[in-house]
């Protein structure tokens, strides 16, 4: 399906480019990935608060938290596991090999410029742990005259935020490019648990986090270029861990950084070469003792080549990448080493008339043996309005280092996880109005499943082994239009995420949930309300504690005094709805935020 642009599911524009689909620049128009993207003025109306409040209305996405926007968080993209996606950052991979996941809750959502999901496997191009899709994240990039912008706001639980960016570029033969951000976020905070847990405690828990990021480009001459980006983000919260008076918290650390050079050595072939790190540091303090502190450091280091070359209008693309993970801990030593994997890839993509079609193979190999998947799309246009897709994509996730190594628990020889996803979509667009539908069929198999008590000698009360399959099936409906002046959008997932080995539906996942959307401009006010729905999840793997589902209202306005000053005002969850996203865990009832924004472009 097509890639489209909007609210909670927009409207697109036909000259619009995504990047992540394909790993290169394309038109939405030569795109068949199910694609979406989330703009700057999206993310400037979401307030005060984590990515994950921002990403929750979106379709096909559904989280899970344990308290508020500094505790930790999960995001499943069509069913699929919080480590069975990818999380990028301007091009670089981010999260932690022990968990296998991207710590959510320390992405600074101030650094952010516009957010591209791609729906579905794209292991061909990215590698392990594409399974139900990829999210990047881009952060701010100057460009044009130079240009700054702030933002103040505060809200309920004493919540403040303070971020601002400056940015620009120069013109010339030997161009320069350049965005520099920094960023501050505090609250109070409420109890990250309720009554019923040995964890609970009434105090608050708040977090501060603060971050600074940064883009840098020099044209070098026609046809070549080099720059380097940035981004630091430090999360310090608080949690529940019993009524202790002491001060139970951790402390996240989120680190990025690449050097690249972009190259035409030919007409026709576009080459780039980029050296990437990221680091995922992580401290914990559960008690007053020695032993209630915790470390663990992942290190995440990548070579890439990519090599695009264009063959009239058709693009192939090949690839080599070399990928480094590194872990350090003070506690389990059984983890401290690391692993390297090294991968080749290729994929075309070409467009006749009415007809789309790409292709892609990958091979990784690792300490976990080596991996081959691919992919094939293709598309059709019925007519300038409505395209019908097809698709089908192999992929995998790769044992973390816990699966893998962990004392007692893990096991060297678990094997990857393993997906087989079929795709159907169909896309109407006007330029208006728009409406989508995709079916979609993903069978896994080999899932790590962790398993109490463990069913071999020698280990520990539990353990995880390659046992169960599952499937991910569902259908997506989306649409999006302007009636009387009021922009509307509506989405909403229909699925079945369902443990084949048990019969059971996957945990914390529900059957339906969906979105819908509509703002109204007056001048320069600006007022727009959000409904977020889902049906009834269950807790555990088993299906026995059961969380109820939810209906949340949220509205927002925004008003512009002049060119460059702007004001806020979002109202969250404004019947107070008291809802479970974990057991046992507290979710925001009744939250206001209002800010002042300055900028001009």
């Amino acid at each position: 399906m097509a890639a489209c642009h909007a609210h909670a599911e927009p409207v697109t524009a036909t000259d619009a480019v995504v990047v992540t689909a394909t790993r290169t620049p394309q038109p939405l128009a030569n795109v068949i990935s199910d694609t979406i993207t989330i703009g700057p003025e999206q993310i400037a109306q979401a307030g005060a608060g984590s990515i994950i409040d921002l990403l929750k209305r979106q379709r096909g996405i559904e989280i899970a938290r344990n308290g508020g926007a500094g505790t930790a968080s999960s995001v499943y993209i069509r069913g699929a596991n919080s480590n069975q996606n990818i999380v990028l950052v301007d091009g670089v991979r981010i999260g932690s090999s022990t968990t296998g996941a991207a710590n959510w809750s320390a992405i600074p959502l101030t650094a952010i410029d516009h957010i591209e999901i791609v729906y579905g496997p794209l292991s061909s191009l990215y590698g392990a742990d594409a399974i139900g899709g990829v999210i990047q994240i881009f952060t701010k990039k100057g460009q044009g005259a130079p240009a700054l912008t702030a933002f103040a706001g505060y809200g309920s639980d004493k919540t403040r935020e303070a971020d601002a960016t400056l940015s620009g570029a120069t013109g010339g033969e030997h161009s320069f490019n350049y965005a520099i951000s920094a960023g501050k976020e505090k609250s109070d905070g409420f109890s990250a648990t309720r009554p019923g847990t040995t964890s609970y405690n009434a105090d608050r828990d708040g977090y501060d986090k603060e971050n600074a990021s940064g883009q840098f480009g020099v044209q070098i001459a026609p046809g070549y270029e080099a720059g380097a980006l940035f981004l630091h983000s430090k999360l310090e919260s608080q949690y529940d861990s019993g009524a202790s008076a002491y001060d139970v918290r951790s402390k996240a650390e989120l680190e990025t950084a690449a050097v690249y050079g972009k190259a035409k050595f030919l007409p026709n072939v576009d080459t780039l070469l980029q050296y990437a790190e990221s680091q995922d540091k992580g401290q914990n303090w559960s008690s007053a003792a020695a032993a209630g502190y915790s470390r663990i450091d992942t290190k995440q280091t990548d070579i890439t080549l990519q090599n695009d070359v264009r063959i009239g209008a058709d693009v192939l693309q090949v690839l080599y990448d070399h990928r480094k993970e590194e872990v350090s801990t003070n506690g389990d030593t059984a983890l401290n080493r690391d692993r390297t994997t090294n991968s080749w890839a290729a994929s075309y993509n070409a467009r006749r008339g009415a007809n789309l079609l790409n292709a892609s193979i990958r091979r990784d190999n690792s300490v976990y043996g080596s991996k081959n998947t691919g992919s094939i799309g293709y598309g059709y246009d019925i007519t300038s309005q409505l395209r019908a897709t097809a698709s089908y994509g192999t992929s995998f996730r790769a044992p973390t280092y816990n699966e893998l190594y962990y004392s007692g628990y893990g096991n060297p020889a678990n094997k990857p996880e393993q997906g087989k996803n079929a795709e159907l979509g169909l896309r109407w667009d006007d330029g208006v109005n728009a409406l989508s539908a995709s079916y979609y069929h993903n069978r896994l198999t080999d899932l790590l499943v962790s398993t109490t008590p463990c069913p071999y000698a020698g280990y520990k009360s539990s353990c995880v082994y390659n046992v169960n399959e599952a499937l991910l099936e569902g259908v997506t409906i989306a649409g999006a239009t302007r009636v009387a002046g009021v922009n509307l959008a509506a989405n909403l997932d229909l699925q079945d995420p369902k443990d084949e080995t048990s019969g059971k539906r996957l945990a914390r996942r529900a059957k339906k949930h969906g979105n819908v959307t509509a703002d109204y401009s007056i001048g320069a006010l600006k007022t727009g309300v959000e409904l977020e729905f889902s049906g009834d999840r269950y807790d555990d793997a088993a299906n026995k504690n059961r969380l109820g589902g939810y209906g949340l209202v949220n509205l927002y306005a925004t008003y512009s005094f002049t060119r460059d000053w702007s004001a806020l005002v979002r109202w969250n969850n404004i019947g107070d709805k008291q809802y479970d996203l974990a057991r046992f865990y507290a979710t925001p009832g009744s939250k206001v935020f209002a800010g002042l924004r300055y900028g001009y472009k």
